[in-house]
């Protein structure tokens, strides 16, 4: 049975061809492989529970509350921005 994989950029991929690539390589370089693909597939696994965002820096800004108000901020970022 020849099992193949359809990519987004009309690139196909065929399984059995890749399977037996694989089997042609050595034990330690299957062992790479491996590894390398679980890598790969890590690197597109969304984070189980998340990590919590950090706020240690909330406060850090309460002396200048009186000085800017958000509106005054938000024409500064923009600014900024170049917008």
């Amino acid at each position: 049975m020849n099992r193949s994989i359809r990519k987004d950029l009309s690139v196909s991929i065929d399984i059995d061809n890749l399977e037996e690539l694989l089997g042609r390589l050595p034990e330690d370089i299957r062992v790479e492989v491996r590894d390398f693909v679980e890598f790969l597939l890590s690197k597109r696994r969304p984070v189980e529970g998340g990590r919590k965002l950090s706020q240690k820096w909330a406060g850090v800004l309460k002396d200048y509350r009186d000085k800017y108000t958000s509106l005054d901020l938000q024409k500064k970022a923009l600014d900024w921005r170049g917008d």
